[in-house]
């Protein structure tokens, strides 16, 4: 008597409480699945792009907002401030790095940031061909932004004004492309870097001049020289600043927002407050898919109890015949694990589908890619927690097949 098969034809014989039971499951696990994926690597986006960054600098506004719109890109700047209360800082002993950024314009989507040779040299950026820009209106364009624009060296582009594809073109300026940075899986990926002075030239229309202002950088890469921009009446969206010691965590912020025109945003604790909002709707839904997972349970154990009443004479003749009961006890369980890994496999394969239109989403609307598709270690326990819900939802009813009187139950019939 070949159990596996028995056990398969009884569920095909029960296709809706079958489907049914497997469907619930399948949400269940998919969902838990799902969650797992878009934490891991949100969190690894998020821990990745912060590195080395200790506070954010800019406009008084949310806090929040200049964290995600200076690190991430993914929101609108708070607002401008002045490049002489930025450039301040760098006297500050405490302060070992200053970054300053200035945005407003993109290409297809994609952001221009102007910025100073220190961007490149934190996020470590490498050239996958070309050389990095050496004048105004040079640009070096992400991985990304290589692959979506078509963009190549020595090819010139117009940017138009705002954060998105549709904002009015600054036809009078082109930028030209100098090189093409190697995907690293940071927010360069996604980027067209270019110097401070591109971005005033194309806003203001700026005199000669600014091209001595701006940083300077070798033909092989970022030289680590950091020289300040010419500041008389300049402004920048925000900068990114590392210090040197923890001291300068428990000074400087507070001084900057009681003395100064900008605000001082810490990224470790507005991105854990961030987490911490996102928390509250991923436990919900969490608790949501393990009620789902329960009633799942439930649905099985309904299932197969009926099964087993109905089937009854059945089983009563199979004993008869030299069955024992406790291999018909195996058959049912097999019965509920067999919907626990049917209901498994197919909440992982949802799973994967949910993170690859979430993904396809994010991309569209922030550049960011969600790929990861390996299976996590916290899957693992979940497929073992689906096999004991499926074995406890099976041994349950099961029992009764102890308790079955053959010869009453035969003469019933």
């Amino acid at each position: 008597m070949n159990l596996f098969k028995i056990s398969l034809a009884n569920l095909k014989e029960k296709k809706l409480n079958s489907f049914l039971s497997a469907l619930l499951l399948t949400l269940g696990i998919g969902m838990i699945s799902l969650l797992l994926l878009l934490n891991k690597q949100l969190d690894e986006q998020f821990r990745r792009n912060i590195r080395g960054i200790d506070m954010v600098v800019g406009a008084k506004g949310s806090p929040l907002q200049l964290i995600l719109s200076s690190i991430y890109q993914i929101d609108a700047p708070t607002g401008n401030v002045p490049l002489a209360e930025v450039n301040a800082l760098r006297k500050n002993p405490f302060v070992k790095t200053v970054i300053p950024l200035s945005m407003g314009d993109s290409y297809q989507g994609f952001r221009i940031v102007g910025t100073t040779p220190k961007y490149i040299e934190h996020f470590q950026a490498k050239l996958a061909q070309g050389q990095v820009y050496n004048a105004s209106m040079e640009v070096v364009i992400g991985s990304k932004v290589a692959r979506n624009t078509q963009l190549k060296i020595g090819d010139t582009f117009s940017s138009a004004h705002g954060l998105d594809s549709k904002g009015e073109v600054h036809g009078d300026k082109k930028y030209k492309v100098t090189g093409i940075f190697e995907a690293s899986g940071t927010v360069v990926d996604q980027l067209i870097l270019t110097r401070l002075s591109s971005v005033w030239d194309v806003h203001e229309h700026a005199e000669e001049g600014h091209e001595a202002h701006d940083e300077n950088i070798e033909h092989t890469g970022p030289t680590g020289t950091d020289p300040e921009p010419d500041e008389e009446g300049k402004e920048v969206t925000s900068a990114l600043i590392q210090f040197r010691n923890p001291m300068g965590l428990i000074t400087i912020p507070r001084q900057i927002n009681t003395n100064t025109s900008m605000q001082a945003a810490l990224p470790s604790i507005e991105i854990n407050r961030l987490f911490s909002l996102l928390g509250v709707g991923i436990e919900t839904l969490r608790t949501l898919a393990l009620i789902i997972i329960s009633i799942a349970g439930v649905s099985v154990f309904i299932s197969l109890y009926n099964s087993l009443k109905e089937r009854k004479y059945e089983m009563a003749l199979m004993l008869s015949m030299g069955a024992t009961r406790s291999r018909l006890f195996l058959m049912l369980l097999i019965e509920g694990l067999m919907l626990a890994v049917i209901g498994f496999f197919a909440g992982v394969i949802l799973s994967r589908v949910g993170l690859w239109l979430f993904s396809r989403a994010a991309e569209e609307d922030f550049h960011y890619s969600l790929k990861q598709f390996t299976v996590l270690p916290e899957e693992i326990y979940l497929f073992f927690g689906a096999l004991a819900i499926g074995l406890i939802a099976a041994a349950l009813p099961s029992l009764g097949i102890y308790k079955l009187n053959i010869s009453r139950t035969l003469a019933e019939e």
